[in-house]
């Protein structure tokens, strides 16, 4: 008698405790369902405290935690430097690496991060987390086109840098007139520019009428025009360029039926 007593205590302690978790998941989702709407209607801080609230009650809570790093995200202003602002992103980028606790290969949670470091210009780690992406999402078109994106930006940046140091207007026509310039940005940069290309050249296999990847490619073979060694090898990669050009805007015209001026 002792021994049913013993189990119908313990049973009831299981049941007690089982229903007060079940409670708790209850409140979290109310929790969450109340974050949503304050999300939606843009009450960022308010849709916070629901979303913690949430994760407090159901700390297994993937979707509440997700939510939790987004809202800090979306309040993240690029370029500011504001020590608010700079919590923000470090919020979002906190909660968005407990998402990959739970759940390693959560493409919004690997993408978000991306965007974070690409926004924050610290392309290095938005590299690193892109090439992520691209492991757990093959398809990924953003992806390709966003590490094309990366690379033409860190080669312009240098680019531009050794054209003022040589008197060169950006208008002028290349390659770069000092042969130890040249060779030098060669070495640091050519291998990233090509591949970016194939980058954007992936990206355009997944979707051919992606036409930002096209304006893209433009731009680097631009690049690469100005560190080739001879007048023939930069006519050849300027007009790669060109009609890189051309396909972009007839592409636009394509989409839109509207004609899209040269730049």
């Amino acid at each position: 008698m002792k021994n049913v007593r013993t189990m119908l205590i313990s049973a009831t302690v299981i049941l007690l405790a089982l229903t007060g978790a079940g409670c708790e998941k209850l409140r979290a989702r109310d929790h969450l369902n109340k974050g949503v709407q304050a999300y939606k209607n843009a009450r960022y801080p308010e849709a916070i405290e629901h979303f913690k609230q949430a994760i407090a009650l159901d700390p297994s809570f993937p979707t509440a935690r997700l939510y939790l790093a987004t809202a800090y995200m979306v309040q993240y202003i690029p370029g500011a430097e504001s020590p608010e602002n700079l919590q923000l992103a470090e919020n979002a980028h906190q909660e968005f690496l407990r998402v990959l606790e739970q759940d390693p290969k959560n493409e919004v949670a690997i993408a978000s991060i991306a965007s974070l470091y690409f926004n924050q210009k610290k392309f290095d780690q938005a590299t690193e987390w892109y090439s992520k992406l691209i492991e757990v999402s093959p398809s990924n078109k953003e992806a390709f086109y966003t590490l094309g994106v990366i690379a033409w930006t860190k080669a312009f940046q240098d680019n531009a840098e050794a054209r003022a140091k040589l008197g060169m207007r950006p208008e002028d026509p290349g390659p770069l007139k000092d042969k130890k310039v040249r060779d030098q940005l060669r070495q640091k940069n050519l291998e990233m520019i090509e591949t970016g290309m194939k980058n954007l050249e992936k990206a355009l296999q997944l979707d051919p009428q992606y036409d930002d990847a096209m304006a893209y490619l433009n731009l680097l073979y631009r690049q690469r025009a100005d560190l080739q060694e001879s007048a023939d090898a930069y006519k050849q990669d300027v007009e790669t360029a060109d009609n890189w050009v051309q396909k972009t805007l007839e592409t636009k015209k394509a989409k839109t039926g509207v004609a899209v001026p040269a730049q």
